[in-house]
This record gives structure tokens, sequence and C-alpha cells, in this order.
């Protein structure tokens, strides 16, 4: 119970540090922005895609399906540039201010600091993604026949995890250094190699290259935007978010060594 407690009286400090940052603020705002805006384009092209299609007598097309794929690999994106940003002052910030030797040395458990700065943060992406299922749903709605609402919760649960793996990740890079900016560009470089080593993989061929289409994240956010359930999908993506969490444990332990 005491390690529960420590986890929610930093998940409740870290997600009030967001919401009471301008910064967090802009963030959302932009990525509200472009969210829209790349849905309107989509779901414009879908149309039009669709009654070419009709026009020429062709098979129909499940637009709601193809709209929500195109959207959120664009969303994946984006979210690739976001994540970074929100994770870079996780730790950094405290190695900055020297708060985070008394963080490392106090009762409080490396884990359990870093499971509420991670679930915080996460919590801040999750607010930014509702409002994407509100109008997309009120549009799929309007669809003959209408999307299944399940489609769109995998859909949009694999946009979440995964944020929960690449923000798990960052949190590892962010308690490296105590420069914000290094910190969100280790983790961009990190996050866009796991994005593509897919391609490496195809390359090599062979079991390394099979091992290595594994690792990808594009890979196994793809199957979830599709609906697809995929238990190895949801096992890679809780190992790279289990691996963060160990990883930033072990960073701050040898910090607490340190000064010890």
């Amino acid at each position: 119970m005491g390690v529960m407690r420590n986890i929610v009286a930093i998940y409740r400090k870290e997600l009030q540090s967001y919401f009471a940052s301008p910064l967090a603020y802009i963030i959302a705002g932009a990525f509200w922005f472009l969210a829209g805006l790349f849905f309107v384009v989509i779901l414009q092209t879908g149309i039009q895609q669709v009654s070419a299609f009709d026009l020429q007598g062709q098979q129909p097309v499940d637009l709601p399906s193809l709209i929500q794929q195109n959207f959120l690999q664009v969303m994946s994106s984006l979210a690739l540039v976001i994540l970074p940003i929100l994770s870079m002052g996780l730790y950094a910030e405290e190695r900055k201010r020297g708060t985070l030797e008394l963080l490392a040395t106090s009762p409080i458990t490396n884990w359990a600091v870093a499971v509420g700065k991670l679930l915080g943060v996460l919590t801040f992406f999750i607010t930014l993604v509702l409002p994407l299922l509100v109008y997309e749903a009120i549009a799929f709605d309007a669809a003959n026949p209408p999307a299944p609402p399940w489609v769109l919760l995998v859909g949009h649960g694999g946009l979440i995890l995964l944020a929960a793996a690449v923000l798990s990740l960052g949190l590892f890079m962010s308690s490296l250094t105590e420069s914000s900016i290094l910190a969100a560009i280790l983790t961009f470089a990190l996050v866009l190699l796991l994005w593509i080593i897919d391609l490496i993989g195809q390359n090599l061929g062979g079991p390394v290259g099979a091992a290595f289409n594994h690792l990808s994240l594009l890979k196994h956010y793809t199957n979830l935007s599709q609906g697809i359930v995929d238990t190895s999908s949801l096992v890679l993506f809780a190992s790279y978010i289990f691996l963060g969490l160990y990883l930033t444990a072990q960073s701050i332990d040898i910090l607490r060594f340190q000064r010890s």
C-alpha cells in the first residue's frame, strides 16, 4: 500500500505540472489543430476516392476502415515528434534543478517514481487523444453501414500503447542528462530506429532479419491500427514499457550509489 501511495503522489505531481505548463497547452493546441486538419483532408480524400470507384463501377471500399488506418498512421508520425518533447523533462529538469539527488536518496523506490512519472505523462497524452475519438465516432456513425466501435477503440488503443512505449524509453533518456533538448533528440533518434528497424531486417534476411522485423514499432502498431489484436504486438509494447522503466530505475540506482 505504501508503494501505491508513493506512485499516486508522484503521478498527481507530474500530471499537475503538465496542466500548469504553458508548453503543454501549446503542444495540445498544435496537436489538436494538426489532427483535425489531417482528419478533414483524409476524410475528403477518402470520399472522393469512393465516389470515383462508384462512377467506374468498381468494388465498394470500406471507407471508415480506410480513413481510420490512414489517419492513425498520420497520428503516429505526429506522436513521434510530440512524445519526445513531453518526456524530455521528466528527469532532466530534476537533474538541472539539483532535486534528482534528493529524489534518488529518498525512501521512495526508483520504480515507484518512474511508474508515477510515466503514468502522469501518459494520462496527459490520453487527454490529447480523447477528442479525436469524439469527432471520428461522429463521422463514422454517419457511414452506411456504421463502422464497428471496437475497430475504433483497438486502433486508438494501439496509439496509446505506442505512446506508453515511447514515453517509457524517453523516461530513460531523460534520466541520463540534465539537458531536456538532448533528451528529446536521443529519444527521437532511438524511437526512429525502432520505427524503421524492419527495413534493416528485410535487407539482412534470415533469423537475424526476422528478429529485427519483430522489434519494429511500426509493424506492430500497424496491426493494431487495422483493428487486429495480435498477442505478439501486445507483448512487444509491454516489453518496451518494462524495459524503459527498468533502465530508468537502474540509472537512478547508479546515481544513488554515487551519492552514497
